[in-house]
């Protein structure tokens, strides 16, 4: 294992620019990148089959870097490099947000380039951070994107120029959340707070915006990450908000449809889609989980909401879905398996510890990581088989990342390279 001792450094500029002439060189994403919140469905699967069972601070660690500053985006992976963003805190100065770049073979630091200064130099919630989401990356291998909140959305080359800056301010009471994705030459970012509410493109090239679609009042605060889903040959934009959750038209973000919940604010989990329907968590205080046929039009909340659970549904971390089977572990622990048509839960089971990261599928097994370091193996099923229980040290809200075989994991204070070791 090599564990690294020294902190972050900055390339000299002649060695970024031979890094990004390399880079550059790569056309499309491969198969086994890690590009976005969640993978590269969105939706938390893995292609990679050889990932480890088990692993400790002393087995199948490849190797651990510390991570400067505090942040809670996870870490996405591309062309042998992992990116994340955090926030350097000198409570006299204010915050340096920054993205990282690390070596995925060796762990080195590659990159650290501040994307924005701001004043804040506490998060607003101690389960958030002041850089909360996740970056997304370019197909092309030429850009990085990524998103603070009200404190600005910017788009940094990989050799870490920066390309643009954009604002959309909003208040919020927690900070920033929700993670931007990419579509069709579009960056999509979520803008939910108790002053203004609407999706937003920008042209990913220039940061210029080309469609925005402003919610109808009543508006609050929301945390969420859209996701891109395929409705009869037709896609959809479908984002989870405050109060409502609606489908929107990539191309101009008209409203397809809209499914309401009057008391659901404050929402985290990104939703997911699997036979025909999208699963989605309503948010605090009394989280419900909806399955809602997404071919509806208009007002859908009486017409196409197929089943809902209401024990279990989780205020933070995202559900999974895998075959016929729809996964989700609530913010206390509690781990629930329902059938993904019906609704019919199969079992419900306590994980212990405290959780915030979405879980992920990988070598058909689902991993859900605590927030103390734990992570629990399951095997997929209708009946309840723990496989395996790691630590590590540390806290881990970040969720995990998954490529070429290696699952990669981010604590407050560092990040880990876990693959199966001889």
């Amino acid at each position: 294992m090599i564990i690294h001792d020294a902190g972050i450094r900055r390339l000299a500029a002649g060695a970024a620019c031979a890094v990004a002439a390399v880079l550059a060189g790569a056309a499309v994403a491969r198969a086994s990148d890690w590009p976005q919140f969640r993978g590269p469905t969105g939706q938390g699967h893995a292609p990679d089959a050889a990932v480890p069972l088990t692993w400790s601070e002393t087995e199948n660690v490849t190797w651990k870097t510390p991570v400067p500053g505090l942040g809670w985006s996870s870490p996405v992976v591309a062309d042998g490099r992992l990116w994340l963003t955090t926030a350097l805190i000198d409570p006299d100065e204010g915050s340096s947000l920054r993205l990282l770049a690390f070596d995925a073979e060796t762990g080195d630091p590659t990159l650290d380039v501040e994307v924005f200064d701001s004043s804040e130099v506490y998060p607003l919630n101690p389960k958030n951070s002041l850089a909360s989401p996740t970056p997304v990356l370019d197909p092309g291998g030429e850009r990085v994107y990524v998103h603070f909140g009200a404190t600005g959305t910017a788009a940094v080359s990989t050799a870490g120029e920066m390309l643009w800056r954009t604002r959309f301010p909003y208040i919020s009471q927690h900070g920033n959340g929700g993670s931007p994705i990419l579509h069709d030459g579009n960056l999509i970012v979520s803008i939910d707070g108790y002053d203004v509410a609407y999706l937003v493109a920008v042209d990913a090239r220039t940061g210029d915006e080309r469609w925005r679609s402003v919610r109808p009042d009543p508006v609050s605060q929301a945390y969420s990450t859209p996701i891109v889903i395929d409705v009869g040959g037709r896609e959809q934009i479908v984002n989870v908000s405050a109060f409502r959750t609606s489908g929107h038209d990539p191309s101009s973000g008209r409203e397809i449809w809209e499914v309401v919940y009057p008391r659901g604010f404050s929402n985290v989990p990104r939703p997911v889609y699997g036979h025909g329907l999208v699963y989605l968590s309503t948010g605090f205080q009394q989280p419900t989980l909806l399955a809602v046929r997404a071919d509806g039009a208009g007002d859908v909340t009486r017409s196409h909401v197929a089943w809902q659970l209401r024990r279990g549904a989780p205020l933070t971390p995202s559900p999974i879905l895998v075959g016929d089977e729809l996964y989700m572990v609530s913010d206390f622990g509690i781990a629930t398996c329902v059938d993904a048509l019906t609704g019919e839960i199969h079992w419900q089971e306590r994980l212990g510890g405290n959780h915030s990261a979405s879980p992920v599928l990988a070598g058909g097994r689902i991993y859900f990581q605590n927030e103390r370091g734990v992570t629990t193996v399951l095997e997929p099923g209708a009946e309840f088989n723990v496989l395996a229980r790691n630590r590590l040290d540390g806290s881990t809200l970040a969720s995990m990342a998954v490529s070429d075989g290696a699952l990669f994991l981010r604590s407050d204070t560092h990040l880990y390279r876990i693959e199966e070791r001889p």
